[in-house]
């Protein structure tokens, strides 16, 4: 699987180590950024990662920042893109099994390195469980 991954500062360090812990998994990965652990605006990397997404350069991204919501605000901005906030590995399965999320975000300032790895690895196994599912994602995109 190809997946995309980015974080701004707060997420920098997380986003090192899962890239090189998912190549040892067997993924390919894009790094969208950010470069370093300088202060940046998350907005500007996670615009990058949804574009990753939505043309299917990646198969699904993974974000960081702080909170995890100014990632997950700005990438659910996308028409295409249903991003998830995880914080344990339970929400990590249901973001992917009733929401269908293509991107995972977590909050690298609440969380450890030892939780990122299991709920990315809930959220790489789960499966979208569909039916009614399908019908509720299926009404999620504005038409106002």
């Amino acid at each position: 699987m190809k997946i995309g991954l980015c974080a701004d500062h707060a997420g920098f360090e997380y986003k090192e180590r899962l890239k090189k812990y998912l190549k040892s998994k067997g993924h390919e990965t894009v790094d969208y950024g950010t470069g370093s652990a300088e202060s940046v605006d998350y907005s500007d990397f996670a615009h990058l990662l949804a574009e990753g997404v939505e043309t299917a350069a990646v198969d699904c991204g993974i974000a960081f920042c702080g909170t995890g919501n100014g990632m997950a605000m700005t990438l659910n901005k996308h028409a295409r893109i249903r991003a998830g906030l995880a914080w344990n590995p339970e929400i990590g399965r249901l973001v992917k099994a009733h929401n269908n999320a293509n991107v995972l975000v977590m909050p690298a300032r609440f969380i450890s390195y030892r939780m990122v790895c299991r709920i990315v690895g809930e959220w790489l196994g789960a499966s979208f469980e569909g039916g009614r599912h399908l019908r509720r994602i299926e009404k999620m995109v504005c038409t106002l």
